[in-house]
């Protein structure tokens, strides 16, 4: 592929499915300090989207939450789904606010093992991993 046809391309959203769509949205815009960008009810369809990112979506990856209205049992997260990963100013403090929402932080913030980068790892209320990387502002 050229370099002129791959600067067409990119990468547009993650999609992942939650059981409950008001405590993935809080979640994902509180302690994770997104956006609600926009969403959508599909009642033919029995299902809502909500899509939540740092930015609008002509400039940004985002993610598409996927609530499935007659889903009665929690989804199997599968083995081939390793985790989201968000960059973040302060790794300490989102982990403090995941934890003061009630989330959950399964590997503490600290350095990550033979390097000087901050990582953390969070549960999203579905048991989805994201990863926290921190990235001072230049």
């Amino acid at each position: 592929m050229s370099a002129a046809a791959a600067a067409n391309y990119r990468m547009l959203h993650t999609m992942i499915r939650v059981m409950d769509l008001d405590k993935s949205l809080a979640f994902y815009t509180g302690p994770m300090g997104m956006k609600l960008l926009r969403k959508r009810d599909v009642p033919e369809g029995k299902y809502s989207l909500a899509f939540v990112g740092y930015g609008e979506e002509p400039e940004h990856c985002v993610v598409e939450l996927t609530h499935n209205w007659d889903q009665a049992k929690p989804y199997e997260l599968g083995t081939g789904f390793g985790h989201l990963a968000v960059g973040v100013p302060d790794v300490y403090g989102v982990c403090e606010q995941v934890t003061k929402t009630g989330g959950k932080v399964t590997r503490a913030p600290g350095p990550v093992k033979f390097g000087t980068t901050v990582i953390a790892f969070v549960e999203d209320p579905d048991g989805y991993k994201i990863e926290l990387i921190e990235r001072k502002p230049s």
